[in-house]
């Protein structure tokens, strides 16, 4: 049996129990429960097929695609001393529930907001993490923890040979989206400053923070720590992609597909917003494309070059990683409140 005809057996299995479940619970007259497998569809053949969203992957932009968010489910919620941490469920499309973290600093009213976005393939273990979000709001900002499309448990119904660079163009697209959608849930909460909010990306996180401020002029800083990008480069010599792989991601109508989506383009057009770019030489990132990102940035931009791994972790230790952005969106209410008293004093007299 192949791999294509076990995974369809699987998927058809799946509907089966699925349907069968429901018409159990019809027949026993029982409250429906959470629907929490896969949600799949019959092809006219008789397939089983899992519903997809009608979503460009071409496009920055939600305006090209046709998202809905279902209301936001309270998963856990947990208060320290230092911080409040709720775990909410959020969902704009089927087969792609997305755990997103909010981390409150304690006594804080309407703190600023950082999105925190790692590369992939990481997880959301760090977000549970206590140590770890007193930290991360320890300068009085609120911590926003997701992780990219297909990375974690957004992968788990999606065929194995289907990973984050194998589906780049998706990857990248669908997570700039979910940054917008998260904004958008955000801004209804009302316990938080959404006129200060920043994202730190790292590895894919911090290519996909530069799409999404070019796409949502909501995010007002950035902090990138080994961005990825210039991808015919990238994809050439990184050790991300297994050997065995890489020429599949070298044919052209593969890189024809990215070129909507490559950070270099979109670097220059940031002349408004803080940035700030971390390289650590020894992580492994393409010398050539760190230096396309470099010199696409800003001048304004604050770019450091670490030359080993222990000079970055020295640089960043004690949550000194997280105090950059959060001096850059406390800056932006004091220039704010500033600008506002100058134009009292200068106002005529009525």
């Amino acid at each position: 049996m192949n791999y294509l005809h076990s995974y369809r057996v699987h998927i058809a299995i799946v509907l089966l129990l699925f349907l069968s479940g429901i018409s159990a619970g019809a027949q026993e007259q029982k409250p429906a429960a959470p629907q929490i497998g896969p949600q799949l569809a019959l092809t006219p053949s008789g397939e089983a097929t899992l519903l997809r969203a009608k979503e460009s992957f071409s496009s920055l932009s939600l305006k090209d695609s046709d998202l809905h968010a279902e209301p936001p489910l309270l998963g856990e919620k947990e208060e320290t001393k230092t911080f409040i941490r709720e775990l909410w469920q959020v969902r704009w499309r089927p087969n792609d529930p997305i755990d997103l973290y909010v981390i409150r600093p304690v006594g804080v009213k309407n703190p600023p907001v950082v999105l925190y976005l790692y590369g992939f393939p990481s997880e959301t273990d760090r977000f549970k993490d206590d140590r770890y979000c007193a930290r991360v709001v320890q300068n009085g900002t609120a911590a926003i923890g997701f992780v990219s499309a297909l990375t974690g448990h957004r992968g788990e119904y999606r065929p194995p040979k289907q990973w984050f660079v194998s589906e780049l163009p998706e990857s990248l697209a669908t997570t700039v989206h979910d940054v917008q959608m998260i904004l958008n849930y955000l801004d209804t909460r009302g316990d938080l400053d959404m006129s200060r909010v920043g994202m730190f990306g790292q590895g894919s996180g911090g290519a996909i923070a530069i799409l999404a401020a070019a796409a949502d002029s909501r995010l007002k800083a950035l902090d990138l720590l080994d961005p990825w990008g210039d991808w015919p480069e990238w994809l050439a010599k990184t050790p991300m992609v297994p050997d065995k792989e890489r020429a599949d991601y070298l044919k052209a109508d593969f890189l024809k597909r990215l070129e909507p989506l490559e950070p270099v383009h979109y670097l220059p057009e940031l002349q408004s917003r803080s940035l700030r770019i971390q390289f650590v030489d020894e992580n492994g990132e393409p010398k050539e494309a760190m230096s396309k990102l470099t010199a696409a940035a800003p001048s304004a931009a604050k770019v450091i070059q670490y030359h080993d791994g222990l000079q970055f972790r020295s640089a960043v230790a004690g949550g000194n990683l997280f105090v950059w952005i959060a001096t850059e969106l406390k800056s932006q209410k004091d220039s704010k409140t500033e600008s506002k008293e100058i134009t009292a004093q200068t106002k005529p007299a009525q």
